[in-house]
């Protein structure tokens, strides 16, 4: 079971993730993006704060290279969090479609030159929307990081495989989507 509160903690985490896994821009990796978002507190601090150190070992045009390669040009290290799973088939386009409309019911018009299941989309749902409150927002953010856990799975096996700048950013969000589920004893 999805813990909302603990969730909504992290939204700013999450807004993280989306500005770190779109086309890299100079911005992206400037101190304040990281400061005041992560601590040694945070579940996913090790995993994240190793990314922030490798991204800054080399220089943006390369992480800009290593991206374009990595997720532009590799089926198995794709954004997309439905693709692995359902390439092209029916299941997919029902996902896709759940997901634009859970967007819409939480006032997220998705943009029209993206699918539903892009992992920085998704991110910045989590972080933009106001779910708190909502009835809806349990069985949605539920179903949320379903996506989002089921997807990073194979992701982040593959980024791992390459050796990818990216795998620990994957890492992070993977930890940080599990510190917002209840055990099934009910605590955290």
């Amino acid at each position: 079971m999805i813990n909302l509160d603990k969730l909504y903690q992290f939204k700013k985490t999450f807004g993280f993730f989306s500005h770190q896994l779109v086309y890299p821009e100079k911005l992206n990796f400037h101190p304040r993006e990281f400061e005041g978002v992560f601590d040694e507190t945070h579940p996913a601090y090790e995993a994240v704060k190793q990314y922030w150190d490798n991204m800054h070992e080399i220089s943006l045009s390369e992480i800009q290279e290593v991206y374009t390669h990595t997720f532009d040009f590799e089926k198995k290290t794709t954004l997309y969090m439905t693709y692995v799973k359902f390439e092209d088939q029916k299941e997919r386009g029902q996902m896709l479609a759940r997901l634009k409309v859970l967007y819409e019911m939480f006032g997220l018009e998705m943009p029209s030159s993206e699918l539903s299941d892009f992992l920085p989309l998704m991110c910045e749902f989590i972080y933009a929307a106001e779910w708190r409150g909502d009835d809806r927002a349990e069985e949605s953010m539920q179903l949320l990081l379903m996506v989002i856990e089921d997807g990073t799975y194979n992701l982040v096996k593959a980024l791992e495989a390459i050796q990818s700048p990216y795998y620990h950013l994957v890492l992070a969000i993977r930890e940080t989507c599990k510190a917002c589920l209840n055990d099934e004893r009910g605590d955290n």
